[in-house]
């Protein structure tokens, strides 16, 4: 008998993945904080033989190295990979043996990437699941701009070949196991449910029920912007990526929150966007420790800036660091736990700003206000207010001179961008109110909701 544990980073919207017997199991696609597959491997009673990268991944820093490193395993990554480590180059139709009567298939499925590589598991010679990383995803693939434009289009197609090639050798009760689509920005859209076989993908997934001309066309025109840290991933992980150090920050006092403030860093409270507006440190950003923390961060401060962090308790900000590792933010400047409280100097008091409903701001003069819609395009193109402002909630910090003047409302699809938002807002100086409400409550409250 053969087992598959899934091990979820909801944070960043992506799957890794322990398979194999009853003695030894394969790890894929592992995150930075090798942690929870060393804990599943332990629950298990197995040994980690294999360690296995389906591409080089532009989304999260992969504990890949360090995992092999420590459990002693063979580190398999696909052999047109350019990295800067020892590893043992797979080949399409390599196979290596997991556990009595199980093997593991390397299948050259290059779309998402070059050289992406997906990996069958077989049972006593026959497939059972495939672990498709980047390229046949729930529903979709994906996406294909992520290595150098000039290869999109050829990309995508290769996408489309890709998904046949597995469709067309696999039974139809293989389990598809994908890395991405459970909201990295990685896949081209998200994944409509929760688990999938290769039947079912051949009755709904674009890339096997449409023609690869319109499959392409449909495929690039939904792409939208690439999480800016992106950049930084790829390099990090071809050139083999340090290993982690969880290890607290050193605890920043009142004064010295003061001062990073004062030379502009970033000072990050992971409180709840509640606390926050009830009360927080001026100046300080809020990025819910509970919401898409490392994403939204990563992708939203100037690149190596130092980052303080601001936590409720020591459980809160240990969790946080280990997000935040996952997307190459290594090691805070500092942090304090507690609130505004233990934070702020003698004399100084917390700032605040007003939370509100849909119901709240149909009830006001849009005239007299300016509402800030910070969703996504794609979004934004399925309703939005009319006469809204719209600046994405990743270029806001770049484009707070583009809000017009007067008190904003900013809004986004539930709350917890517009949090983000209205802290960025807030601590510029701007008289700001956060709509803390799902989008569906905008018409419902009488707002006039638009498309084009």
């Amino acid at each position: 008998m053969f087992f598959v544990e899934v091990i979820d980073l909801e944070g960043l919207g992506n799957r890794s993945y322990l398979a194999g017997g009853e003695s030894a199991a394969v790890a894929v696609d592992p995150p930075r904080d090798v942690g929870q597959v060393l804990a599943a491997a332990a629950r298990r009673g197995v040994r980690i033989t294999h360690v296995v990268e389906t591409h080089i991944h532009n989304d999260y820093v992969t504990g890949g190295l360090e995992l092999a490193r420590i459990v002693g395993a063979d580190y398999l990554v696909p052999a047109g990979a350019h990295v800067s480590f020892s590893r043992t180059p797979v080949r399409d139709g390599d196979t290596v043996d997991i556990d009595t009567g199980l093997t593991l298939t390397a299948v050259a499925t290059p779309g998402h990437t070059p050289h992406h590589t997906a990996y069958v598991l077989g049972e006593s010679g026959r497939p059972v699941a495939a672990f498709t990383g980047g390229s046949l995803l729930i529903g979709t693939v994906g996406r294909p701009d992520l290595v150098e434009p000039r290869l999109t289009e050829q990309l995508a197609r290769a996408q489309h070949a890709s998904a046949h090639r597995l469709a067309d050798a696999l039974p139809d009760d293989t389990a598809v196991l994908p890395t991405h689509g459970f909201g990295s920005f990685c896949s081209s859209a998200q994944a409509d449910g929760d688990a999938t076989t290769i039947g079912k993908e051949k009755a709904a997934n674009a890339a096997l029920t449409v023609d690869v001309d319109t499959f392409v066309a449909e495929l690039l025109a939904g792409l939208e912007d690439v999480p800016a840290y992106y950049a930084h991933m790829g390099p990090a992980n071809a050139a083999g990526p340090d290993p982690v150090d969880l290890t607290p920050p050193a605890v920043a006092d009142p004064d010295e929150i003061a001062a990073r403030l004062a030379a502009g860093e970033w000072v990050v409270d992971l409180r709840s966007r509640i606390a926050f507006a009830d009360g927080h440190v001026a100046g300080s950003f809020n990025f819910e420790a509970d919401g898409k923390l490392a994403t939204y961060l990563a992708w939203m401060i100037p690149w190596g800036k130092p980052v303080t962090l601001l936590a409720e308790t020591a459980e809160q900000l240990a969790a946080a660091q280990r997000e935040l590792v996952r997307v190459g933010i290594d090691r805070p400047a500092a942090a304090s736990t507690g609130g505004p409280a233990a934070w702020l100097r003698d004399g100084d008091t917390p700032a605040s700003f007003a939370r509100a409903t849909f119901a709240d701001l149909a009830a006001r003069n849009l005239d007299d206000i300016v509402v800030v819609d910070v969703r996504r395009a794609s979004e934004r193109d399925g309703g939005r207010i009319a006469g809204s402002v719209h600046i994405p909630i990743h270029e806001l910090h770049r484009r707070l001179g583009d809000v017009p003047d007067g008190t904003v409302w900013v809004h986004c699809a539930g709350g917890m961008r517009a949090g983000i938002a209205a802290s960025l807002l807030d601590a510029s100086g701007r008289h700001v109110v956060a709509v803390d409400d799902g989008f569906d409550a905008a018409a419902d409250a009488g707002l006039t909701v638009v498309t084009d």
